[in-house]
Order: C-alpha cells, then sequence, then structure tokens
C-alpha cells in the first residue's frame, strides 16, 4: 500500500448534496480497489486559471488515501466516465 492524493475539480453548479454524494462514490472506488481512505479536504468552489468545459469556476477536492499501483487504475477509469468531474490528477504523496 502507498499514499496517494486525489485531487479533482467537480461542476461549480454542483449543490452540497451532490457534492458529498460524488465524494463518497470516490470514496466507495478507493475501497472496493481494496484501498482506505485517510482524509479528505474540501476546499469549495475556486476560480480556475483557465476554462474547462465552458466553465470558469470549480469545486476543488483532495482525498488522501492508501491504496495499491494497480488500484489507481480503477479508481482513474471511474472518475474519467463522471460527467460532475472536470478534472482529476492521481498522485503518489511523498514523504
Amino acid at each position: 500500500m502507498r499514499d496517494y492524493e486525489v485531487a479533482l475539480i467537480a461542476q461549480p453548479d454542483l449543490d452540497e448534496s451532490s457534492l458529498n454524494g460524488l465524494i463518497e462514490k470516490t470514496k466507495g472506488w478507493i475501497a472496493a480497489a481494496g484501498g482506505q481512505v485517510a482524509n479528505v479536504d474540501i476546499w469549495g468552489r475556486r476560480r480556475m486559471s483557465y476554462a474547462i468545459r465552458k466553465q470558469r469556476e470549480g469545486q476543488y477536492v483532495f482525498i488522501q488515501a492508501q491504496m495499491s499501483p494497480a488500484a489507481t487504475r480503477e479508481v482513474e477509469r471511474n472518475l474519467r466516465f463522471t460527467e460532475q468531474v472536470l478534472r482529476f490528477l492521481i498522485v503518489r504523496a511523498d514523504e
């Protein structure tokens, strides 16, 4: 198990319950792949430096998790097909 940071930008027009549902779905994907979520940090709505899908703002969420390197591919695939996610990035956390 390695430490990873999952950063995602969700659509700005999501209400609080939809955003929490997206976070719970992402945590479920991590758990289903054999990982564990250590921390969830919601930064909220921020202005982006450039437009993504004609959106100038997004809701930023950072998830710290422990999972195997093979599990990251499954989480990436699920995030890629989620319409509510504008961008995501999974990086290995170096300590």
